[in-house]
């Protein structure tokens, strides 16, 4: 960074030229590698503004960063990188709905989920919507799945706040917009009524506009905008929507919503071949059907290993055929049972490898989604390894379909790219192939660029566009003039000349004269650690991981695995070595390992199972020994720290904090824990409850396993525990359990997988196992504990000690076998505010959770912001600030929620979330039993 643009940042601390930031953003979802020279974490637009000043003036290039799912290269670069996905995260719900203003760092599926309690969505509906963010999906025009063109951005996009390169910031919005353009970029707001007038006295400009943009086109500029536009303001603003950041940007943007229409049935229909799906194409689209879905044989292949594969793409052999998911929408039912009806019809009479089946069953229509939105991630996953997965896509005339798709086979196997997948949204014509291949040397390099040529032949005849909503990026650059011609490219230039003279805007971007640059810099991918060699950078794990904006990323806890990988093999060893040193704070010591970027990976990788192992394998041997031994005596030392905690909770917690930040400063700040003052104190021993527990004298139904981190940790403040809770809900329902003798020294061994001490979870697991064999009169009674995360570690145990016992956390147990007999219960609280825990999220639990919530109070909210605490037992107490960072927003939204109580479902989670908002967390189990107390009743 110059000194200029170094200037123009109000905070030093948010830019940074550390080689592990600069290699963790130096990838996004695309096939390209660009390492930025400077990353900064700009704070608002008009922070933004004084960066683009300064950059303009000093010629330093600028792209900007949010998702970074964007697959052409779009969001990488060599120059300044600006995450703009950290501070503009902001949803503002307006007119009940009907329209939204967000800013470029919400994900569409934040948007979203703040507009379904309304009954509206966005209209642009990506696949990745998960982790998409607003910035991307204005800079691409993004489409989807139902989109199409007609509810894109360009269509349904209100107003915008935009930065120019210059500075400039206008709000479209106001009514004066236009004057002020004008008068603060004369030369622009000329510009464009020139380019205007241009482009409509040119009759081959004009049909050439009406031709390619009456199907999706996210090549070039959106040049309709010329045409669809009277004013500078509008005609700009729909100019900046599909410009990829190259042109200014757009600090925040409000839209029209759509109606979420909740009459639904889909249908996953399986063709013999790729032709006959295509060539029913036409008749479907005039069913009125919302989506038509198409995944050819790769797809089926692969989607055949998902442990939960739709059945219709089950039971056979795959050889040539390919998939159609249909799906009908209505408001009413009655409107929906009419396109059932006629969809049904036409279904009948296809070419079908089986019947097709459109079905109202939510279940069902999950499954099928599952497979589509994840099948980029998922069939790149499953390329070989070394490769590189390269995805395009296209569009052509619904009529033409067919023939291109066979002609892109035809080019697949002329050019062997054996593995290549063709899928996407067939009712627009729309798809997309990918190809997987090293792309290095000089026979791989020109291959595609063979490949390439013809591709792009073969498009621009059918009529069609050589990108549809993927955006043109670097990949097709080279090609803008040959789709376009040279007048209208003649215009794309000036536009970009007007907008941003000094060029400092991703440049390679669009526009690019240079006819191989296409070709260059491409993404190689390095192996690295089993547990993660499958990922293909997608960023899907981004949005719900507890580190995301303290440190790394599981995306960039993989990329910058690879970084230092590559510079091994380039011989880079200082790099290396640099990369290893900040890596053990960035990427190791502040990841949770909560697992939950595997809830959100398409291709299931748990970047905390790499963690772990990084862990293990550099454990301290002195340390590794102390756990051990502390497995060995695990009752002693639980009830040691119970007691330590109900003294230091006498004693004032300043001194206490001094003590443990002297030792943290001698022996590590991931060895010591930080005593704070929110710490509870010590709990009750677990020997007490050795026995049978519960009331009446049927027969025992189940083992119990209280957690030793309800005993460590003690209850909230007039609370009574998960512990103490559930036996008197047992009692109380007549349901009797059994707890283990020795069940004091019983753990669920996650202390010991979480640091890599493999010596101790050894110890524990025999231990658990054999207490198990005997209690559970081997695998008879079902295994149950009170706190998520140990409920989780239990059954990890038993299923790697190859036992299929079943486990049930207490939540369940008791939504399941306990309520039922509990007879009235009276809700405790008017309002609740509800924290899921990652492990209640992995394990299928928040429904009970969520159930047992509705009992005990009027009005339950869990927070739109909801995520993973980051506590992860210790780590919230060796790294307070992963903790804080994890829980500032879900923070800032219970504050304007002001429930009257907060309930969870594990000890250390509820700690977490006390200590961030300030109010008492208890588990759900607690209130239950409060609720259901005779005296209450």
């Amino acid at each position: 960074m110059d000194a200029l643009m170094t200037a123009a940042v109000a905070d030093p601390a948010r830019i940074s030229t550390r080689s592990i930031d600069r290699v963790a953003y130096a990838s996004d979802a695309s096939h390209y590698l660009f390492t930025p020279s400077a990353v900064v974490t700009a704070a608002d637009a008009a922070e933004v503004a004084a960066i683009l000043r300064a950059a303009s003036a000093s010629g330093a290039r600028v792209t900007f960063r949010s998702g970074g799912t964007s697959l052409s290269g779009q969001a990488c670069t060599d120059g300044v990188l600006i995450d703009t996905r950290k501070a503009f995260r902001r949803i503002d719900v307006l007119d009940g709905g009907a329209r939204v203003r967000a800013q470029p760092g919400a994900t569409v599926r934040q948007v979203n989920t703040r507009l379904a309690r309304h009954g509206r969505r966005l209209g642009p509906d990506p696949a990745s919507e998960a982790a998409c963010t607003i910035g991307g999906v204005v800079a691409n025009n993004s489409s989807g799945m139902a989109c199409g063109t007609v509810e894109n951005t360009y269509r349904t996009l209100e107003s915008m706040v935009f930065v120019l390169p210059s500075g400039t910031t206008i709000d479209t919005a106001d009514p004066d917009a236009d004057r002020r353009l004008r008068e603060e970029e004369p030369e622009l707001s000329a510009g464009l009524e020139r380019l205007r007038r241009r482009v409509q006295d040119d009759p081959a400009s004009v049909a050439t506009i009406r031709q390619q943009f009456a199907m999706k086109n996210t090549m070039g500029y959106g040049v309709n905008a010329l045409l669809d536009f009277d004013t500078p303001v509008q005609m700009l603003a729909h100019l900046i929507i599909g410009s990829e950041g190259t042109l200014a940007f757009v600090a925040e943007a409000t839209y029209v919503t759509v109606p979420l229409k909740p009459r639904i049935a889909t249908a996953l229909a399986v063709f013999p071949t790729l032709d006959d799906a295509t060539r029913a194409l036409p008749a479907l689209v005039a069913t009125d059907a919302a989506t038509l879905e198409l995944m050819d044989a790769t797809s089926i292949r692969v989607g055949q290993g998902f442990a939960d594969a739709p059945s219709q793409i089950r039971g056979f052999e795959v050889g040539a055929e390919a998939a159609l998911l249909i799906e009908y929408q209505a408001m009413e039912q009655e409107h929906l049972d009419e396109l059932v009806d006629r969809g049904a019809r036409l279904l009948g009479g296809l070419p079908l490898r089986a019947p097709a089946e459109l079905s109202q069953d939510a279940a069902e229509r999950a499954r099928a989604w599952k497979l589509r939105k994840g099948l980029y991630a998922t069939v790149a996953g499953a390329r070989p390894g070394g490769t590189t997965a390269l995805l395009e896509d296209v569009v052509v005339p619904v009529p033409a379909l067919a023939p291109t798709c066979e002609a892109l086979q035809e080019l697949f196997t002329r050019f062997a790219y054996r593995d290549s997948v063709i899928f996407g949204h067939a009712k627009d014509g729309n798809i997309h192939f990918m190809l997987t291949d090293r792309f290095e040397g000089d026979a791989a390099i020109g291959r595609l660029a063979d490949f390439t040529d013809e591709m792009a032949d073969v498009v621009l005849a059918a009529g069609g566009n050589l990108k549809a909503e993927h955006g043109t990026g670097r990949a097709m650059a080279p090609f803008v003039r040959r789709q376009y011609g040279d007048e209208l490219y003649a215009v794309m230039c000036e536009i970009k000349r007007l907008c941003d003279p000094r060029g400092i805007l991703n440049p390679g971007v669009i526009i690019d004269d240079d006819p191989v640059a296409h070709l260059q810099s491409f993404k190689l991918a390095e192996p690295i650690e089993a547990e993660a060699d499958r990922c293909v950078e997608c960023g899907y794990c981004e949005p719900v991981c507890p580190s995301k904006d303290l440190t790394l990323t599981p995306r960039q806890r993989i990329v910058v695995r690879r970084g230092m990988a590559r510079a091994e093999a380039h011989g880079d060893h200082a790099l290396a070595r640099e990369l290893r040193k900040d890596y053990d704070y960035a990427g190791v010591d502040t990841c949770a390992v909560d697992g939950m970027c595997a809830t959100a990976c398409p291709v299931l990788i748990d970047t905390g199972q790499l963690v772990k192992r990084l862990r293990r394998e550099d454990q301290n041997p002195v340390l590794a020994a102390g756990w051990k031994a502390a497995a060995a005596a695990w009752g002693p030392v639980t009830r040691a720290g119970s007691t330590a905690l109900t003294v230091t909770d006498r004693v004032p917690a300043s001194a206490v904090s001094a003590v443990t930040i002297a030792a943290r400063a001698v022996l590590g700040a991931d060895t010591v824990p930080l005593y704070s003052g929110d710490l509870p104190g010590g709990g009750q021993g677990r020997r007490r409850l050795a026995g049978v527990q519960g009331g009446g004298d049927a027969e025992v139904v189940a083992v119990y396993l209280p957690a030793c981190v309800n005993s460590m940790f003690g209850a909230a403040a007039g609370g009574i525990g998960a512990t103490e809770a559930f036996v008197r809900l047992a009692q109380r329902a007549g349901v009797r359990v059994v707890v283990p003798e020795g069940i004091e020294s019983l753990c669920c061994s996650t202390p010991w997988t979480s640091k890599g001490y493999t010596g101790g979870r050894d110890v524990m697991a025999k231990r658990v196992v054999a207490a198990l064999r005997e209690s559970t009169r081997d695998g008879e009674l079902v295994v149950v504990s009170d706190a998520s995360s140990c409920t989780e570690g239990f059954a990890h145990i038993l299923h790697d000690a190859g036992l299929g016992y079943r486990t049930e956390d207490a939540v369940a147990f008791v939504e399941r076998v306990v309520l039922p007999q509990l007879g009235a219960v009276m809700p405790v609280a008017e309002s609740l505010v509800l924290h899921p825990t990652c492990s209640s999220t992995q394990m299928g639990l928040n429904p009970a959770l969520a159930a047992l919530a509705d009992v005990v109070a009027t009005d339950v909210r869990t927070p739109d912001a909801w995520g993973c605490c980051g506590f992860a037992g210790d780590r919230g107490m060796l790294h307070p600030e992963l903790t804080a960072s994890a829980t500032a927003a879900e923070a800032a939204e219970v504050a304007e929620i002001g429930a009257q109580a907060h309930a969870s479902c594990n000890r250390t989670c509820e700690v977490g979330m006390t200590r961030a908002t300030g109010a008492e967390y208890r588990h759900v189990l607690e209130l239950l039993e409060e609720a259901t107390r005779p005296a209450r009743v």
